[in-house]
């Protein structure tokens, strides 16, 4: 019985997933990351004929490499709950499922965007580059921050992780949550929060917290117009996607301070060139994109794109199917 083949898009997949492939299919693994400059042309060099794929990179699955992959593509399954980076209309007119890894990553997402949200308000980089370079200063003056305590969050998007980030918060003392989207959150009653327009969001928020998925109408939907309705004194955290913001328009406003700092876990293009102008910037606290970076999650995060595409060669339900 010949064994189907299971293409990993990048080399940098936790073991717990590969060992429970390894029992099942053959595995091709891309020996590269998704940044290295062979990367794309070896995924398609490979795909060829292969049965499923782990899309664990950023580059878009277009119906070029679902065309590159052959009739004998059944499942694709990312690592990652956002979708943007696959061409769904282009892989369900191909009859290909579509598996992801929802809501596992919700504490690990929310703990960085709080530990962001405290590092910009309360102005890290600007502490640590002192304390480096042997100028700490004294005096009741220096390097004062936002509080926590008594302030309005508002969170644009209040999907799980945004729920997470409320749990959390409860304990800061918040003042008032407000969210918006589409529709009334069920969870938002039980959680205190308020839906109400992005306009008045951004007007009466102290932190903007950013959690929405990356569609076209999200793209630069922080831009310059939204960062001039914001307070002087708020702090913009994103921990969803970097298109969401434009950036040019918020480096002017941090520059100019017309809102006291950010903190962002996700920028565009990453990885984010070390002469980029955000960096340059002491009211801009930057992570590489740590949301989900820790042991557990990962790892459950292997797990279950493995699971997906195994049951799905096998017939079954995926694990955390896609529904079109």
């Amino acid at each position: 019985m010949v064994m189907k083949r299971v293409l990993i898009a990048n080399k940098s997949y936790p073991a717990a997933g590969l060992e429970l492939l390894k029992k099942k299919v053959e595995c091709l693994i891309v020996p590269h990351l998704d940044h290295e400059p062979e990367s794309l042309q070896e995924i398609k060099k490979q795909i060829k004929g292969v049965d499923a794929v782990i899309w664990n990179v950023k580059h878009k699955f277009t119906k070029e490499i679902l065309d590159i992959a052959g009739p004998n593509l059944k499942a694709i399954s990312t690592m990652s709950t956002g979708l943007d980076h696959i061409d769904q209309d282009a892989v369900k007119a191909h009859g290909v499922l579509i598996g992801n890894t929802p809501n596992v990553l919700n504490n690990s997402v929310a703990d960085i965007a709080i530990g962001v949200m405290i590092a910009a308000a309360r102005r890290f980089k600007e502490g640590v580059a002192d304390l480096e370079s042997g100028e700490w200063k004294y005096g009741v003056n220096w390097t004062l921050g936002q509080d926590i305590a008594g302030s309005t969050v508002g969170i644009v998007g209040l999907g799980s992780i945004g729920q997470a980030i409320v749990r959390r918060l409860k304990g800061f003392d918040v003042a008032r949550f407000l969210y918006t989207g589409r529709s009334d959150k069920p969870e938002a009653i039980s959680l205190g929060a308020e839906r109400v327009s992005l306009d008045k969001l951004l007007k009466e928020s102290d932190y903007v917290m950013l959690g929405c998925p990356f569609t076209p109408e999200t793209k630069h939907l922080i831009n310059k117009e939204a960062l001039n309705k914001m307070k002087r004194s708020a702090v913009l955290v994103n921990y969803a996607r970097g298109e969401i913001v434009d950036q040019e328009a918020l480096y002017e406003a941090l520059k100019e301070k017309r809102i006291f700092a950010a903190g962002l876990d996700v920028v565009t293009p990453e990885p984010l060139p070390k002469d980029h102008p955000l960096i340059s910037l002491p009211n801009c606290f930057i992570v590489p994109h740590l949301g989900s970076a820790t042991y557990a999650t990962r790892n459950t995060m292997s797990t279950i794109a493995a699971n997906n595409v195994l049951l799905a060669l096998d017939g079954k339900p995926m694990q955390c199917p896609v529904n079109y």
